[in-house]
């Protein structure tokens, strides 16, 4: 490699981890925006905190939760530990011990998953599926960005958590 080439390397872990902090930065936002709506800044100045909060809080959280479920495939996770995973950008801050967790455990271990091995479970058609767009990296960006975004929009037409008073 020359002197002025530079390689970024995104492992399963520097994935996680950056996703799983940003999903902690936006619950400090949401929750600045509330405070601002019900404790200093009553009115309008108060409901555009909270909308601006909560909207970027809920892009990141939906972010995530795919990103807990890319991974948590590709490091082998069971589905329970997938779900409590997702369930850990419930409650504000818990993804930051959850990445610590499963990081000290060795779970955010390894590269992506991009070749079969004698892995009996390598045969099934999620680790396929998951195998077919690691080779296709760019592919998979663009997937998962469409699938995040749909799926913010779709939560953005059903309306906030607890309806919109």
């Amino acid at each position: 490699m020359s002197a002025t080439s530079t390689t970024t390397r995104v492992t399963p872990r520097s994935f996680f981890r950056v996703v799983a902090i940003a999903e902690a930065i936006t619950w400090t936002m949401l929750i600045a925006g509330l405070l601002m709506k019900y404790v200093f800044t009553m009115g309008a100045t108060g409901d555009l905190a909270v909308r601006i909060g909560g909207t970027i809080h809920g892009f990141v959280f939906i972010t995530y939760a795919a990103t807990v479920i890319i991974v948590g495939f590709n490091q082998r996770w069971s589905i329970p530990l997938i779900a409590l995973g997702v369930v850990t950008a419930v409650v504000p801050y818990a993804t930051i011990p959850f990445d610590i967790a499963m990081d000290r455990r060795g779970r955010l271990e390894g590269d992506w998953r991009t070749e079969a091995t004698d892995d009996p479970r390598d045969k099934g058609w999620i680790d396929r599926l998951l195998r077919w767009f690691l080779a296709r990296p760019i592919l998979l960006v663009v997937v998962f960005i469409v699938a995040v975004v749909a799926v913010f929009f779709a939560a953005l037409a059903i309306g906030p958590p607890g309806g919109d008073h």
